[in-house]
């Protein structure tokens, strides 16, 4: 796993993606808190931080794109998925050396609150906490990211792809509204959603029974909540949606409400989605 993430982390510097990543998160990092601290006289660098979201929509994709996309392009993914690594090293090491180029213009921001504490009374908890909780939230997308590389040799759509999942993420808050009602709409989407998880069982299990089985199951149950209680299940759509907000975690321990439950959150969706890059990387390997 060191091996791969110190030469994951070495390619990203070797070429020009690395540094312009550093380069451009250093300049918002420094616009936005020039903007909003230091012209202001504000020792809320939490927000700083929150308004740097959206720039990770176009940043993080970059770093994630060229993890697997790239490798089978070149054909080296032959070498290194026939290597004694193990999967989940080859996985833990990409993902990691990803992190880290993520985290390196972080450096700066580790001792901007202490700058503003030369001038005034500032909450370093606070300021620390939103760090901690930007760096797990960008953690959550490169693992979505990861995932998505792993399915494609395209790093020109393995971004776009990457780029739309944490766009409608970012906006999930605003499209939750939109299904405070209608069951039948949340039964339909419910369906959809079984058919596509399904047909990933058939593929991971390399069965078409077992996803058949799954589909056929998940329909039944479906079908049971809609005509019996379909109250429940609006309540489990909206749950669902929830779950995929991917960005609303961050903004509640901005608004000083960091607590465990969002560390516990996001550390799911990496584990999640580095496993699903696993099963991946798997099916190609005995294929």
């Amino acid at each position: 796993m060191t091996a791969i993430f110190k030469r994951e982390f070495k390619s990203c510097f070797t070429g020009m993606i690395g540094w312009v990543i550093a380069a451009v998160s250093l300049f918002f990092l420094g616009l936005y808190f020039t903007n909003r601290n230091l012209l202001y006289a504000s020792s809320d660098f939490a927000s700083v931080l929150y308004t740097m979201t959206m720039i990770l929509l176009f940043l993080l994709p970059a770093i994630s794109m060229r993890s697997f996309a790239e490798e089978r392009k070149n054909k080296t993914d032959q070498l290194l998925l026939t290597s004694p690594v193990s999967i989940p090293a080859i996985v833990t090491g990409k993902f990691l050396a990803e992190l880290a180029v993520f985290a390196l213009p972080l450096a700066a921001a580790v001792v901007m609150p202490l700058l503003l504490q030369a001038f005034g009374t500032v909450s370093l908890v606070a300021a620390y906490s939103a760090l901690l909780g930007y760096l797990l939230l960008g953690g959550a997308c490169l693992a979505v990211g990861t995932w998505i590389s792993a399915l494609t040799e395209n790093q020109i759509l393995a971004y776009l792809a990457t780029f739309g999942a944490l766009l409608v993420a970012y906006l999930m808050n605003g499209i939750q509204t939109m299904f405070t009602t209608g069951n039948l709409l949340a039964f339909i989407v419910f369906m959809i959603v079984l058919l596509v998880a399904s047909v990933m069982v058939g593929v991971i299990c390399k069965r078409l029974a077992a996803g058949a089985v799954v589909f056929c199951a998940g329909a039944v149950v479906l079908f049971v909540l809609f005509q019996l209680r379909p109250a429940w299940l609006l309540t489990a759509f909206n749950a669902v949606l929830s779950a995929l907000a991917l960005f609303e975690p961050f903004k509640d321990i901005v608004g000083g409400m960091f607590s465990i439950p969002a560390i516990v959150y996001y550390l799911s969706v990496m584990g999640l989605f580095l496993f699903l890059t696993g099963q991946a990387l798997a099916r190609r390997r005995w294929n």
